[in-house]
């Protein structure tokens, strides 16, 4: 099992769980954002999180390749 496989499992069954007591999925996911930035600042630096952080923004548009792709 991947990593990926193992997040989108709990993914999936925090929503329900959000879902069955009436908790808004964009109130879930800031809290898991808030969750995995924290995780990341117990190993990482302010400015490494940073650049991740921006990265994932930048890249965020599922229609548009990623600028270092080539066609």
């Amino acid at each position: 099992m991947s990593a990926t496989e193992i997040a989108k499992r709990h993914f999936s069954a925090a929503l329900v769980d959000a879902t069955s007591v009436g908790l808004d999925h964009d109130a879930l996911c800031r809290s898991l954002l808030g969750l995995v930035v924290s995780k990341y600042l117990e190993n990482r630096s302010v400015s490494d999180v940073q650049s991740e952080l921006r990265f994932i923004a930048d890249n965020c548009d599922p229609d548009t390749d990623f600028a270092f792709m080539r066609p």
